[in-house]
This record gives C-alpha cells, sequence and structure tokens, in this order.
C-alpha cells in the first residue's frame, strides 16, 4: 500500500488549501478501513484533522471543523483535504495515511510542505 499527496506548497493567507491523496494497492472503500489527514507545524505535535470512512462518512477535529473538508474519488482512489481561510498558523507538513486496526496509522504517504504566506 502507497499513499501519495500532492497539491500546491505555497498558500496565501484567506484562500483555500487543496491537497489530495492518491492510494495505490489497496482499496479506499473496504473495511475496516479510515483515511486520515493529519498535519505537523513546525515545532510541534502531530495534529489529525480529520478521516473520511470507508462508507465514505467523515469525522473531523473539533478545533478544525469549521474550516475543513475530506472528500473522495473512488474511482481514481484518491481522498481530498480542504482548508478554508487560512492562515500562517497552517503552515505545516501535511500527510495522509491509512487507519487500520485498533486505530493504527499503517501506511503514511511521505508527506508535504505546505506553507502559508502572510
Amino acid at each position: 500500500v502507497q499513499l501519495q499527496e500532492s497539491g500546491p506548497g505555497l498558500v496565501e493567507s484567506s484562500q483555500t488549501l487543496s491537497l489530495t491523496c492518491t492510494v495505490s494497492g489497496a482499496s479506499i472503500t473496504i473495511r475496516p478501513y479510515f483515511w486520515i489527514w493529519v498535519r505537523q507545524p513546525p515545532g510541534k505535535r502531530l495534529e489529525w484533522i480529520g478521516y473520511i470512512t470507508y462508507s465514505g462518512s467523515t469525522v473531523y477535529n473539533p478545533s478544525l471543523k469549521i474550516h475543513t473538508s475530506i472528500s473522495r474519488d473512488t474511482s481514481n482512489r484518491q481522498f481530498s483535504l480542504q482548508l478554508t481561510s487560512v492562515t500562517p498558523e497552517d503552515t505545516a507538513v501535511y500527510y495522509c495515511a491509512r487507519v487500520g486496526a485498533s486505530w493504527f496509522l499503517d501506511y503514511w504517504g511521505q508527506g508535504t510542505q505546505v506553507t502559508v504566506s502572510s
């Protein structure tokens, strides 16, 4: 299983950050797997953003929920993140990952740096 993030590395403040994760070697519609976005701002801990389940339901971190949308394209094995009204505090390395049994993140993308300019 491989995951690969793609999207712009630089976003202006107040704009929308859009990233896509392309999955190979696995279907994103097979239970029990969820597909998650996490990020790590510089000097800070990993923070989960939200996830989409095998059935297409979404769950978001309450602290980010108002700005977050996760969707999927099952035919292309992709799931996407949109984060609206970004600020420089959204600067981070963004990762997509698969959530397996017992909430273990068993496969990760390599991560993509996104910088929000002020």
